[in-house]
C-alpha cells in the first residue's frame, strides 16, 4: 500500500542530499578531479598513504548515499537499498580511518567528523527503511 509522504521527508532528503554533496566534493578533491583547498604536510602524506579499497569504499559511501538521498527526494522506492549500502561502506571506511591510522594523531578532533558521519549515514538507512516499510515510496 502506498502511501503520502510527508513534507517533511523531502526536506530532510534535501539538506541530507546536500550533505552527501559536499561528501562528493571531498572525495573528487581527494581523487584529484576538481580542485579543493590546499591540505598541510601532513594531512597530504595521510591521504597518499590511503590503501585503494578504502577510497573505493569512500566512493560508494558518498556516492551510493546522495543517490540514496535523490531517491528519498523522489519519494522512490530504490533509495532504502542505496543509503544502507552507503551506511556500510562508510561504517566500514571511517571504522578503519579511526581504528587503524594515526588519523587522532594528526588532528586531535579527528573523530567528530567520522562519528558525524556514521551517525548521520545510519540515521538515513534508517530513514529510507522506514520511508519504504510506511509505503512512501514507490
Amino acid at each position: 500500500m502506498e502511501t503520502r509522504a510527508p513534507s517533511w521527508l523531502r526536506i530532510v532528503a534535501g539538506v541530507a542530499l546536500l550533505w552527501n554533496f559536499v561528501g562528493v566534493y571531498f572525495y573528487l578533491v581527494h581523487v584529484g578531479a576538481v580542485a579543493g583547498p590546499e591540505a598541510g604536510a601532513a594531512e597530504q602524506a595521510f591521504s597518499d598513504s590511503l590503501p585503494g579499497w578504502i577510497t573505493g569504499l569512500w566512493a560508494i559511501g558518498v556516492f551510493a548515499g546522495a543517490a540514496g538521498c535523490l531517491g528519498l527526494l523522489l519519494a522512490k522506492r530504490w533509495a532504502a537499498p542505496l543509503l544502507l549500502v552507503s551506511f556500510v561502506a562508510l561504517i566500514i571506511e571511517q571504522g578503519w580511518l579511526v581504528l587503524a591510522t594515526d588519523m587522532l594523531d594528526i588532528s586531535p578532533d579527528g573523530g567528530v567528523l567520522p562519528a558525524m558521519i556514521v551517525i548521520i549515514s545510519g540515521f538515513l538507512a534508517w530513514l529510507g527503511r522506514s520511508a519504504q516499510s510506511k509505503g512512501w515510496l514507490s
